[in-house]
C-alpha cells in the first residue's frame, strides 16, 4: 500500500503517489536552484513551470482521478529538463524513458510583443509564416494604401490574435517545444 498526496499544480488538482511527490518536489527544488534569472522573477518563472507540469500531466491521466506515479512523472521531467539544458539525473530511479512529445512542436498564431512596432502582428505573422517581418510590414503598408484593408485587417488581427506575453507562448509562437531549457530562453530577455 502507497500513500497518496492531493496536490495543487497550475490551478489543477491531481493525485500523485508517495514516490512520484518526492520525485516532483526534489526536481523543483534542483529546477529552482539552476535558474539564472534575478532571484525577484524565480517565483513567476516557477509559476510557469509548475503550470506546463500540469497541462503535461492532464494530457497524461486526463478528466479522470487516476493517480500519477512515478513513471508518469518521470516521463514530464524528461520532457521538459533543466533551465541549464543539462541531462542532470538526480534521482534513484533510471531516466531512461523517452518524452511522449514530438521534438517539434506545431506553431501558433500569437502577436510577437518583444519585436513589435505597434501592436506585434505583422511580427507574429512573421513568425507564424516564416517570412522576414519587413517584407510582411511592407505588404500591410501596400494593401492599406490600396484601400485602406490594410488598416482594418491590422486592427482586428490586433484585437483577435493573443499577445505571447508568458515564456511557453513564446515557445508556442516560434515552433519550439514548451521545455524548461526553452523557455529560460524568453524569460525576462529583454
Amino acid at each position: 500500500m502507497k500513500t497518496v498526496t492531493n496536490v495543487s499544480l497550475g490551478g489543477r488538482s491531481f493525485i500523485l503517489n508517495e514516490d512520484a511527490y518526492n520525485r516532483l518536489k526534489l526536481y523543483f527544488e534542483h529546477f529552482r536552484a539552476k535558474l539564472t534569472v534575478p532571484e525577484a522573477q524565480k517565483a513567476e518563472v516557477m509559476e510557469e513551470i509548475e503550470g506546463r507540469i500540469a497541462e503535461l500531466f492532464y494530457q497524461e491521466v486526463g478528466e479522470g482521478s487516476r493517480v500519477i506515479t512515478l513513471e508518469v512523472t518521470e516521463k514530464v521531467i524528461a520532457t521538459l529538463g533543466m533551465p541549464d539544458g543539462s541531462a542532470e539525473s538526480f534521482s534513484s530511479t533510471s531516466s531512461s524513458s523517452q518524452p511522449f512529445f514530438s521534438p517539434k512542436a506545431d506553431k501558433k498564431l500569437f502577436r510577437d510583443m518583444d519585436n513589435r512596432y505597434i501592436g506585434g502582428v505583422c511580427a507574429g505573422l512573421a513568425l507564424y509564416f516564416d517570412v522576414d517581418v519587413t517584407l510582411v510590414r511592407i505588404l500591410l503598408l501596400l494593401i492599406f494604401f490600396v484601400g485602406s484593408a490594410g488598416f482594418w485587417m491590422y486592427l482586428i488581427l490586433w484585437v483577435v490574435v493573443p499577445a505571447a506575453n508568458t515564456p511557453a507562448q513564446k515557445c508556442q509562437m516560434h515552433g519550439i517545444p514548451v521545455s524548461a531549457e526553452n523557455m529560460a530562453r524568453f524569460t525576462y530577455s529583454k
